[in-house]
């Protein structure tokens, strides 16, 4: 009697998991970068300097300069603007797929950092539909105190005031995950055998960071390396042809080097002529990927005297991308839970 007492009982409510990516405008306007961009610039995560220095430089020049540069950025790489985003779009297909894999004792959400659909309304959400345990899935392969983190600092904030807390569960980074790095070999493949010219170099492009960050401690870049690494292993390439830079860098200081585009714009004069640049920390193309890369990048390797560019597109909504979503969600985040439910 004493062991069946020790036993849990299994609770019959439905498991909530929300996948959460870094979020887009609502619009490819001017007003609403601004308001996204409000958001995303406060975040101390982000931007650590100090609120005395970083405000009125925010508010007073970037907020009143940024939002139409950045709104021309998104209006190219959109689409139908009645439509959401591309990388809303995108995870809401992930999500979609996860769901049909996790199956209806498990309600799948998609949530953004910045912007809408917001993780405080998902949460509540998720609540309001029975949800005790709640999973939270950052879709960023590599860890980052800018992006992972800041869904921590997010969730916590959102509960705030919350009377009945429900159990939470976080998945830190999956980029040593054997079909993660699977499906980005796969996929790179895919791609280049529509090509019919081969690649002189291969970069693999991370977004950015501040070195500052990482000498305080950020595990990043050493993540981002080793996801490089994995990939010369699975598929062969040698660090002569796949090669590791870092993109998006934005301020005075000093960012994660070297740099995807000084990269891009010195390979000609080396005798590269014909890249492909993959971005393995995206799990769903965005602005940094669609315009940032394939139509810049391609822009300044050209005029640089590059002949041949390609931008290999991210995982967002392959098979092997899902099945990997849904397989490390079961397994990490879901396992016990799900067994309890299955009890019942």
């Amino acid at each position: 009697m004493a062991k069946e007492l020790e036993k849990r009982l299994p609770d019959p409510s439905p498991i909530g998991l929300m996948m959460v990516n870094l979020g887009s405008p609502d619009a490819p306007t001017a007003d609403a970068t601004r308001r996204y961009l409000f958001e995303f610039l406060h975040d101390y995560r982000v931007v650590d300097t100090s609120r005395w220095i970083w405000c009125p430089i925010l508010h007073g020049i970037i907020l009143r300069i940024r939002p139409a540069r950045s709104a021309k950025a998104y209006a190219s790489i959109w689409g139908d603007p009645q439509e959401e985003a591309p990388l809303i779009r995108i995870t809401r297909d992930q999500v979609a797929g996860v769901q049909a894999r996790l199956g209806e004792r498990v309600i799948v959400e998609t949530a953004m950092r910045y912007g809408n659909p917001s993780i405080p309304d998902t949460l509540d959400r998720l609540m309001e539909q029975g949800c005790r345990q709640i999973a939270v899935l950052p879709l960023y392969p590599q860890y980052a105190g800018a992006t992972t983190a800041s869904v921590y600092d997010k969730v916590a904030k959102s509960l705030i005031g919350q009377w009945d807390v429900p159990e939470l569960r976080f998945l830190r980074d999956y980029y040593r995950e054997p079909a993660f790095i699977a499906a980005l070999a796969d996929s790179l493949s895919d791609h280049l055998a529509t090509l019919d010219w081969k690649p002189d170099r291969i970069l693999t492009s991370y977004h950015g960071l501040p070195q500052s960050y990482v000498d305080k401690g950020d595990p990043y870049q050493r993540e981002c390396l080793e996801t490089t690494e994995l990939l010369r292993a699975h598929t062969g390439y040698d660090a002569t042809l796949l090669q590791s830079t870092f993109q998006s860098r934005f301020g005075p200081k000093a960012w994660l080097q070297p740099y995807t585009d000084k990269t891009l714009e010195a390979l000609p004069e080396q005798g590269v002529k014909k890249v492909a640049v993959m971005m393995p920390g995206f799990s769903a193309d965005c602005l940094e990927t669609l315009e940032e890369i394939a139509i810049e990048a391609e822009e300044s390797f050209l005029e640089a005297g590059g002949t041949h560019f390609t931008a290999v597109p991210c995982l967002n909504d392959r098979a092997d991308h899902i099945d990997l979503l849904a397989d490390i969600s079961r397994r990490r985040l879901l396992g016990d839970w799900l067994d309890e439910v299955e009890e019942c």
